[in-house]
């Protein structure tokens, strides 16, 4: 899957405002705001023709005129989507894109292009990982003599590089984290190019809560003295944990303080919540578990505390006082030892699971509930998702931060090439409360008319189930989506929430198939 942003900066673009174009009475539909981001993309032919192709870009925009800022006084009608080519001498002319809407308003544009015959010189790239997110980056070039720029981010086989320009930022999403190599090409319209290459490395950084769900998250444990801690999937979906994944330890003949350790990607901060909590599996009640925060480079810096199990073949939630740990050393490593004082045999009496590693505000602090409404920004909550047959579903930052929406955190789901009916679950710990039964849902489509399925399940039984699709209205864009539950059997216990968009049709993963979905609400 490969994600495009671009942030347009051009310091040469200049949005001149609105006019009436002259195009027939459409006074019956003078509604609406002007075209805007109005930019243009350009491509060369290397043989020193000349030969310049344009493609229009904006909001709003139902075609467009493209001035070409040379001798040429006539400018080219171009429709949405299309482009035009004009034959240029060397030298830098101004661009000026006049796009216009349907009813008469139009929006200017006036941009740089540079037609040169020589190889560009004085080439720089800067490449930076986005602060945002760490499977981004953020990607820009300058250079002398270039018209565009053409990038390869080496994450898939026969890629098609992607054009920009100078002065324009490129934002790309890896689907996973690993090392990648990057080439961009400077071009002119001569035959020769300037190249650049460079490695990126991406790595998604493990963070609190843990939860060990993540696809991108490298869970990369160090274990030490006959400890051996894995991933895996959770053998007992029962009680307080019906999560996919969960930890691991073995406890081997070795030392008696066998165990692993894992690093964060961010020093533990103890300023508020000073408490950690921890699910367990473990074979027997009276199992001493240690749980141990590290500093990075002095592990003689640290805070321990060790409970307890007081049940056995089942999850429990322990809690760890933290409150005495010195608040000026930083702790980067958390460090897991069972039975601390006994040696391990590998046997099932020494085999642990644990999960959802959490700092808490008490020492006795319950895992709040998920349950709607649904915002996804809470960072003490631990959300349940699935996949199946090719949906995906992550928590992330919201990437469209604007119109009925500026929350800082988003569900995303991307349908990648499986089933037409893949999609994704939220299991909530409680029955859905359905005394008010209308469902609001904030969506981000890429396209209008995408179909977007809202089911709720019972737990146990599939075949317990009410379904509602709508259809997308805008593109690219927030909106608000409403299902009406009015018909749904209350009698029934419904505890997943079920999303499947464009039933019906394989996605592939791309941008065209990724939406977001936030403020999950039931109204009257």
């Amino acid at each position: 899957m490969k994600k495009i942003f671009v942030i347009t900066q051009l310091a040469s673009l200049m949005l001149i405002g609105c006019t009436k174009f002259s195009n027939g009475d459409l006074s019956f539909i003078q509604t609406g705001d002007a075209p805007a981001d109005i930019t243009a993309m350009y491509d060369i032919t290397q043989d020193n023709s000349g030969m310049v192709t344009i493609l229009p870009n904006g909001k709003g925009a139902a075609f467009y005129e493209i001035f070409f800022g040379d001798a040429a006084k006539e400018p080219a009608k171009v429709n949405a989507g299309s482009s035009t080519s004009h034959k240029y001498p060397e030298g830098i002319f101004d661009v000026k894109i006049i796009g216009h809407d349907l009813t008469g308003k139009t929006t200017e544009a006036v941009q740089k292009l540079t037609v040169a015959f020589r190889k560009p010189e004085n080439f720089v790239v800067n490449v930076a990982k986005n602060p945002g997110n760490a499977l981004k980056i953020n990607i820009s070039a300058t250079a002398l003599y270039e018209t565009l720029f053409k990038v390869y981010f080496g994450d898939v086989e026969n890629e098609i590089p992607v054009s920009f320009l100078e002065g324009q930022t490129l934002t790309h999403e890896y689907k996973k984290t690993g090392t990648y190599t990057i080439k961009v090409i400077a071009l002119s319209g001569g035959a020769a190019t300037a190249d650049y290459s460079t490695t990126v490395n991406i790595v998604d950084p493990l963070v609190l809560p843990v939860t060990f769900e993540s696809s991108t998250v490298t869970y990369g444990f160090n274990d030490f003295d006959g400890g051996q801690a894995t991933v895996v999937d959770n053998p007992s979906k029962t009680g307080i944990n019906t999560s996919n994944k969960v930890g691991k330890m073995i406890k081997n003949q070795g030392e008696v303080w066998g165990g692993s350790w894992i690093g964060l990607g961010n020093p533990v901060d103890l300023s508020a919540n000073k408490y950690f909590r921890m699910k367990v599996f473990s074979p027997r009640a009276g199992a001493k578990v240690l749980l141990k925060i590290e500093n990075a480079s002095d592990p003689n810096k640290n805070y321990e505390q060790s409970v307890t199990t007081t049940k056995a073949n089942e999850w429990e939630e322990l809690g760890f006082d933290f409150t005495g740990a010195n608040k000026e050393n930083t702790y980067e490593h958390i460090v897991l030892i069972f039975e601390l004082g006994t040696k391990g045999d590998g046997s099932a009496n020494f085999t642990f699971y644990f999960d959802d590693i959490r700092q808490a505000s008490t020492l006795n602090d319950e895992m709040p509930a998920v349950k709607i409404p649904l915002t996804f920004e809470s960072t003490s909550l631990i959300y349940d998702l699935s996949g199946f047959d090719g949906g995906e579903l992550s928590i992330i930052d919201n990437p469209q931060q604007h119109g009925i929406n500026s929350s800082g955190k988003v569900l995303r789901m991307i349908k990648y090439a499986g089933q037409p009916w893949g999609g994704g679950v939220l299991t909530l710990p409680d029955p859905i409360d359905f005394s008010k039964n209308i469902f609001k849902m904030k969506v981000f489509s890429p396209r209008i008319g995408a179909k977007v399925l809202l089911k709720v399940e019972n737990l146990k039984n599939s075949g317990i189930y009410y379904e509602k699709e709508v259809l997308t209205t805008k593109a690219n864009e927030w909106e608000e989506l409403i299902f009406d539950y009015s018909g749904i059997n209350t009698a029934n216990a419904y505890q997943k929430i079920v999303w499947i968009f464009d039933n019906g049709t394989k996605g592939d993963g791309t941008a065209n198939y990724t939406f977001l979905i936030d403020d999950i609400a039931l109204t009257n």
